[in-house]
């Protein structure tokens, strides 16, 4: 039986494109449908009737819900090519611990850089900059945050360099300057073609993050 993969997603969402590279990394072929938020398909409501919200992966007509754990189904059902978690259960645990932290911490913090301005801004910048060092700690010397080669962590944290950019732009700072070795990292994953063809150009998503000032009355 041949296999049916879409993904329900939306271009800019750092969380749909772990998926996109989940896919990519184990060379699974699958229709990929756009969604447009403000108006949501029926296949999407249908698909995630709880959160009702991208990305959705479904996978013979059964739906598997949020980025992470859509990375960990990905694994364990293409497991024969390219393994992102690891076999060990205490690094799989400390891998699991790093994704989560990118969800609680890279995303808001990085919303709150280009969601506000003056003092709350300055502390925003100031929060997200030092959450950067932690997880730049966390990578060492190592090539990848899954040692030698691209792993859970990589996948589920590279989609952000997408939105680094406006993150500057809006903030008026340089990451590079201030976490030389996550910017070397995120160029070495950018090297990879499972990552380049699933993210976005960053001017396209600072565009889009300006559009959303406006939106929001942020100027």
């Amino acid at each position: 039986m041949a296999e049916e993969v879409v993904l329900l997603d939306f271009w800019p969402s750092p969380f749909g494109m772990r998926s996109r590279i989940g896919l990519a990394e184990k060379g699974i072929k699958y229709e990929y449908k756009e969604e447009d938020l403000r108006n949501k398909s029926a296949l999407l409501l249908q698909m995630n009737p709880v959160h009702k919200k991208i990305p959705v992966l479904i996978h013979n007509g059964k739906p598997v819900c949020e980025s992470l754990i859509q990375v960990q189904y990905i694994d364990e059902v293409w497991h024969d090519k390219a393994p992102l978690l690891p076999s060990d259960p205490y690094q799989k645990a400390t891998a699991r611990f790093w994704a989560d932290y990118v969800d609680k911490k890279i995303y808001d913090l990085g919303s709150r850089v280009w969601k506000t301005k003056g003092e709350e801004q300055a502390t925003a910048k100031k929060e997200f900059i030092e959450s950067l060092k932690l997880i730049e700690k966390e990578l060492g010397d190592k090539p990848y945050f899954g040692g030698e080669s691209l792993g859970y962590v990589d996948v589920a944290f590279i989609p952000f360099y997408s939105w680094f950019y406006a993150y500057e732009k809006c903030g008026n700072f340089s990451i590079e300057a201030e976490c030389p070795k996550l910017i070397a990292w995120a160029k070495r994953c950018m090297q990879k073609e499972s990552v380049a063809k699933s993210l976005p150009d960053q001017q396209k998503v600072y565009d889009f993050i300006l559009q959303m000032k406006k939106h929001f009355g942020i100027e």
